[in-house]
């Protein structure tokens, strides 16, 4: 696999990884009413963000079509799935159990987004190892 597609992965699993940290700092946020924790995980993803704006390489490296559209996949493992997962699952249980608090329904979120990242994660690792297996199945082919 060309370098640029290991870049552009590892930059959508760090994305994903600091947009899981923000999404679960709403729910400590909410669980210990208090701001600290939401604050902390702005501050964190503001500074990535002023770093990969500021930084020459980053900002280069970012634009190319590989990271964005790796970006993309990530997005739609830990967001737009997870929350209409989210919204079904929690009709449900509100319909079948009892009905759920905010807090309730933000840790349901979360659960989905980290559990999308995850198979995310694992199908890259995946694609990965059997890159590197046909690569290694040609070679010896060939050898």
């Amino acid at each position: 696999m060309p370098r640029v597609r290991h870049y552009a992965d590892i930059v959508a699993i760090l994305a994903g990884l600091m947009w899981l940290l923000v999404f679960w700092s709403i729910s400590i946020s909410a669980r210990l009413d208090s701001i600290e924790p939401t604050l902390a995980a702005l501050l964190a993803l503001g500074a990535m963000i002023l770093v990969s704006f500021v930084h020459r390489p980053f900002r280069v490296h970012l634009s190319r079509y590989h990271v964005r559209k790796r970006r993309t996949e990530m997005w739609m493992h830990i967001l737009a799935l997870p929350m209409v997962l989210a919204l079904l699952l929690g009709v449900l249980l509100e319909m079948l159990i009892a009905p759920l608090s905010g807090q309730q329904k933000m840790l349901l979120l979360n659960v989905l987004a980290t559990a999308g990242w995850v198979v995310y994660v694992m199908t890259l690792v995946i694609k990965f190892i059997h890159h590197l297996l046909r690569k290694r199945r040609q070679r010896s082919g060939h050898a």
